[in-house]
């Protein structure tokens, strides 16, 4: 088991707070050790870049944890190609941590380059689309009352009615590869590269198969570029995040 986790990022009075300071990440550190249970992390990243805080004291603090032998490597998550390469200079940045998907590719133009330029893996997180890609729902009224998504700006109102088309075209392909949308969803980001991870939530055993099965799902190259050329066609309507969220990303 490889045992990854991030520090750095909370609310507080309904107010989103990105903490990088060094006694911030320690004691997030440590914390995390003891509610999982381990005398060490694998794998500890900044979930979100502190703007108020160098990223070479918080990076130089992830130096000192992998001293410690607290963790092992050092992540970041969503953040600028240049500040990747200032905290690169630190110490090795074991892994990159950001949104990437079929309908989201923008990491494609400058932070996926400066990773293999840098020989930092890159980990691709909401590889469905938070679910939609899979067609787990198709409206907000398929979702709980509490959950997360109905905030976000892809699932409101005329946005997800036309997103619909990008999980039709998903789904179709699907259906001529006789495999499920979300199967086709994963083979397409692990066909982008060996050095690009995906992580799929997964809360149940059958899902967690279904996306296992992604690894027998092979896409010919023509049928990557017609979905591809589609999708960009459409064009996903609506931001990844609500407003406060979005101001947090790229730092």
């Amino acid at each position: 088991m490889f045992l990854a986790t991030k520090c750095g990022l909370g609310w507080r009075d309904g107010t989103l707070l990105v903490d990088n300071r060094p006694e911030t990440i320690i004691a997030s550190c440590d914390a995390s050790l003891a509610r999982l249970g381990t005398d060490h992390i694998d794998l500890f990243y900044l979930h979100r870049i502190d703007r108020t805080v160098p990223i070479e004291e918080s990076v130089g603090t992830l130096a000192r944890l992998v001293t410690a032998g607290k963790i092992r490597y050092a992540g970041l998550s969503e953040c600028s190609v240049e500040t990747l390469r200032r905290a690169h200079a630190v110490h090795p940045i074991a892994a990159i941590q950001c949104e990437y998907s079929v309908w989201w590719r923008e990491p494609e133009r400058e932070l996926l380059p400066a990773c293999r330029e840098l020989g930092v893996g890159f980990v691709a997180y909401s590889p469905l689309g938070r679910g939609f890609l899979a067609g787990n729902f198709r409206t907000l009224a398929d979702l709980p009352q509490n959950d997360a998504r109905r905030n976000q700006p892809r699932f409101l109102a005329d946005n997800v009615q036309h997103n619909l088309a990008i999980v039709d075209a998903v789904r179709d392909l699907a259906t001529a590869k006789r495999a499920t949308p979300a199967q086709i969803a994963l083979a397409w980001v692990l066909a982008q590269g060996e050095d690009i991870l995906p992580i799929p939530g997964t809360k149940r055993r059958e899902r967690l198969t279904e996306n296992m099965g992604a690894l027998a799902v092979k896409l010919s190259a023509a049928e990557l570029q017609q979905l591809s050329s589609t999708i960009e066609q459409l064009k996903v309507h609506g931001e990844r995040y609500p407003a406060a969220m979005m101001k947090a990303l790229g730092g």
